[in-house]
């Protein structure tokens, strides 16, 4: 926009380029239309970009120019524009009565202006360059969020995948043969189909186009002030013809053949609002191609299907960057995904064309992308500091480099801090994700709440995963912590954090979860090991779940020398870390129950939930700050926890812990009733199974401290008496746990701002069937009596009361 021109004038330009790009088929939400208005203001309206910009979670373009027109008028009141209006409009008029002897720069006919060039000659360039704006703007307005890809063994050249990502990129032609079996009983489409988008009939049409040897396109649209867009007209690639291009004199131009030929296969939806909501109707089909459909092999080909994933992009730039040529990229991807050549979902141009673009797009936007930045990461100290007013317990910390440039942010909200205390025994620092947009590594404090919960204990934005990064941030948690270290903290596998937890923690366990080992396992070796990979797999596994440290390694050598990987640099990083990962060695460390599989796929969900796309820094330290609110998240309803074995010493567990603490002491109770306990002569006994699966255990009895200790040391991982200790218990006759293995971390007193006037009422309602049933209908009938009381009240100022007890209700 230029100065001087009306705010109602550039709108209407970037209104028309808008409809011109949906027309083509290129969706723009609504909040990169406003970004794009807002980045596209002259220096006269400098004023404004923070008020519309930053502090905003989303932006919305009807407010965006709203307020845009409202400035207009104010300025224009005040007669500080009155001047520069005239004479754009004096401009502007000459622009127009001189447009025709304006020559065009491409093909230098008189006539052509910028604005008319989507309607002339020069479609195709034009939407290039419109469309690599578009995405430079929705790239710098979303907080892109990825899964780091660099392999912990240090080798640049060496990546990591994780679970699902071979489903997504390895698009072969088996996988193409798999989707086509998913899709076989696939319902043409039909006049008078009912969709409840345009977005998902595309989708729907796109899934048949492929499954039939084809591709298809959007056409036209058609717009309404009522509806908006009304009508949608989706056809095959092939469908019309391509126009004619004149030759200048003396230009050569390649004679490139179009793949258009006419045909008539088309879909055409309108859209209908029935009962207030909008639907769309096929009105048009037909399914008549004037040119050879392809085969499962060759549709994977077309444009339309060639897509590059995001995890397939980090590693070409990561390839390109080191100096690899675009074949040489191409094979390497091939190598990985252990597929054969030219099966991969992508072409060697798609990689070249895709290298190009990034690098044009981030040569044109690096000085907006770096504005954007710095501005952002200020806002998020501003917010932080905002945050240290309104909750003195909050806490944070930063360091900056030699230009004063943020490096490192860490911080914990006061609930965190608190919880922290009470639950800060075991940690999980997960450093997975890093901000494609700010170039930031995003590192989180995790722990467990006595209901099996996750809880946030504090979070880190690192410029780098350097030992010195990691280490600022332990010494930064520690002192947010109150200078509490942890007994245990669990990490992925990374020798920097482990340097890190070693200078800073020393006395700390350091431990790498086998849900971070196991998954990298086939990453790894399935490549190299080929068709012994599965055999190699289960021998690894049966390693892990060793007793004795020295059979360990006696095994892992065999097993080693055995695949004729001695040498890998995998091989040596596991070895190098087995005290952390391999259970002969991290048996009897304090995890809380956190190694378990659903506690990490709920860790999945839950760092999913908070890295999902924000517009700015303290959009994401906001999501974070609700996600820390105990206080406000909904509290651990009273449920009825059933007795299994109905002995004694299971009710007095489930009148003292949690459900989640009660269930897994609960499973255990059941198994030990399978066992059988043999006394020997110094007092200890030995446990074992009656059809000996699990081979012996040996428990030790000290009556005069109550103490017991099974060789299995479950007790000292979870918290939680194993099956062997409870059967000496049984033995003994014991009604009642003893109190020392009944930890407070798992009792129900221990919860986070547990509600201290609790209703006897629902506490009797937990102990028996029949409590909870008699209390479930007192219940129903002190309410009853209670909605009746309120019908019968006398009419206020001639308005009656209307309530009535919903059936569900109890």
């Amino acid at each position: 926009m230029n100065e001087g021109s009306k705010i109602s004038d550039h709108l209407s330009t970037l209104n028309g380029i808008i409809s011109e790009l949906e027309a083509i088929g290129v969706k723009i939400e609504d909040e990169d239309k406003a970004l794009r208005l807002i980045l596209s203001l002259p220096h006269s309206y400098e004023h404004m970009k923070p008020i519309l910009m930053y502090g905003k979670e989303t932006l919305i373009f009807a407010k965006v120019t709203g307020k845009l027109l409202s400035e207009e008028r104010r300025l224009m009141s005040d007669g500080r524009t009155s001047t520069e209006n005239s004479v754009a409009v004096a401009v502007s008029k000459r622009r127009k009565k001189d447009s025709k002897n304006v020559v065009c720069w491409k093909c230098g006919e008189p006539g052509h202006t910028k604005r008319s060039l989507l309607n002339r000659g020069h479609k195709p360039a034009l939407r290039k360059r419109l469309k690599l704006i578009i995405e430079a703007c929705f790239f710098m307005s979303k907080t892109v969020w990825m899964k780091k890809q660099q392999c912990p063994c240090g080798d640049w050249k060496c990546f990591v995948t994780y679970e699902g990502d071979t489903e997504e990129t390895n698009m072969g032609s088996q996988s193409i043969k798999n989707d086509s079996g998913t899709i076989e009983t696939m319902v043409s489409p039909y006049v008078g189909m009912v969709f409840k988008s345009d977005d998902e009939a595309f989708e729907y049409y796109g899934n048949f186009a492929r499954k039939n040897g084809f591709s298809i396109r959007k056409e036209r649209s058609r717009l309404s002030p009522q509806l908006g867009v009304y009508k949608r007209d989706f056809v095959c690639y092939r469908s019309g013809f391509a126009p004619a291009r004149k030759k200048q004199m003396g230009e050569h131009q390649r004679d490139r053949k179009s793949v258009r030929c006419g045909c008539d296969a088309k879909m055409y939806l309108s859209k209908e609002v029935v009962d207030g909501v909008s639907q769309w109707f096929v009105v048009q089909f037909s399914n008549v191609h004037n040119h050879e459909l392809l085969e499962d092999d060759q549709v994977r080909l077309l444009p339309a299907y060639r897509k590059i994933q995001e995890a397939d992009q980090e590693r070409i730039l990561l390839l390109s960057k080191a100096g690899f040529p675009i074949h040489r990229i191409v094979k390497v991807l091939e190598l990985e995904k252990g597929i054969q050549g030219g099966q991969l979902s992508f072409l060697e141009r798609d990689v070249r064309n895709f290298i190009q673009n990034r690098k044009k797009a981030v040569q044109e936007n690096d000085a907006l992308l770096t504005e954007k930045r710095e501005n952002d990461t200020v806002d998020l100290l501003e917010a932080c500091k905002a945050n240290k007013e309104a909750d003195p317990y909050f806490v944070y910390d930063v360091t900056v480099d030699e230009n004063d440039k943020v490096e490192n942010v860490a911080w914990s909200f006061g609930d965190s801090v608190h919880a922290y205390e009470m639950f800060g025994d075991v940690v999980y620092f997960d450093s997975t994700y890093r901000s494609v947009t700010y170039g930031m590594h995003f590192g989180a404090w995790l722990g467990i709440n006595n209901h099996g919960k996750i809880l946030l204990f504090g979070c880190a934005l690192l410029q780098d995963e350097a030992p010195r990064s990691f280490a600022w941030t332990l010494q930064a948690f520690l002192r947010f912590m109150k200078g509490r270290y942890p007994q245990t903290i669990i990490t992925d596998i990374d020798p920097g954090l482990r340097e890190a937890i070693r200078s800073e923690s020393p006395n700390t366990k350091h431990v790498i979860s086998l849900y971070n080992i196991l998954p990298r396992i086939s990453s790894w070796f399935s490549v190299p090991l080929g068709s012994r990979f599965p055999e190699f797999k289960f021998e690894v596994e049966e390693l892990c779940h060793l007793e004795s440290t020295d059979e360990f390694e006696f095994r892992w050598n065999q097993m080693v020398s055995h695949y004729g990987i001695n040498s890998d640099k995998h091989i040596a990083l596991l070895f190098s870390l087995r005290m952390c990962w391999a259970l002969p060695y991290t048996r009897g460390y304090f995890l809380a129950r956190m190694d378990s599989i659903s506690y990490w796929k709920s860790v999945d969900a839950f760092l999913k939930g908070l890295i999902k796309t924000q517009t700015c820094l303290r959009g994401f330290l906001e999501q974070i700050g609700l996600s820390s609110n105990y206080k406000m998240q909904s509290h651990e309803e009273a449920q009825y926890m059933h007795l299994k074995t109905c002995l004694p010493i299971e009710e007095h567990a489930r009148s003292i812990l949690t459900p989640f603490a009660f269930n897994g002491i609960q499973q255990e109770m059941v198994l030990a009733l399978l066992y059988a306990a043999s006394e020997m002569s110094n007092g200890s006994y030995l446990v074992r199974h009656f059809k000996k699966v699990d081979g012996e255990r040996l428990v030790i009895w000290i009556p005069e401290d109550e103490q017991i200790h099974c060789s299995c040391k479950e007790f000292e991982s979870t918290g939680i008496l194993c099956r062997h200790a409870l059967r000496v218990l049984l033995f003994k006759n014991y009604f009642q746990i003893p109190s020392k293995y009944l930890l407070n971390r798992w009792r129900q007193e221990s919860s986070l701002f547990s509600n201290s006037k609790q209703i006897p009422l629902f506490s009797e309602a937990m102990l028996t069937k029949e409590r909870s049933d008699f209390v479930h209908t007192e219940l129903k009938k002190e309410l009853t009596r209670l909605i009746s009381q309120v019908r019968d009240m006398p009419a206020v100022n001639e308005v009656a009361m209307d309530v009535n007890l919903s059936p569900t209700v109890l």
